[in-house]
């Protein structure tokens, strides 16, 4: 889904930016220019990067099994 359309930018190129070690906004902000025109995408670009960190936190804690 996309969720920057000023930049194009998709959940799935925000969660990959996490992976590759993102944890703040500016570092989505500067890896991926997500929310640096209109900004209206930020308040999502949080939500996504929020929770999918919170998902990989309980992965590790409760593996699958």
């Amino acid at each position: 889904m996309y969720v920057c359309i000023c930049k194009g930018i998709t959940d799935t190129q925000i969660r990959n930016a996490v992976d590759n070690g993102a944890n703040s906004m500016r570092d989505l902000r500067e890896s991926l220019g997500v929310s640096s025109q209109c900004g209206k995408c930020a308040s999502l670009t949080k939500q996504i990067a929020r929770d999918y960190q919170n998902q990989i936190q309980a992965s590790q804690f409760y593996p699958a099994a």
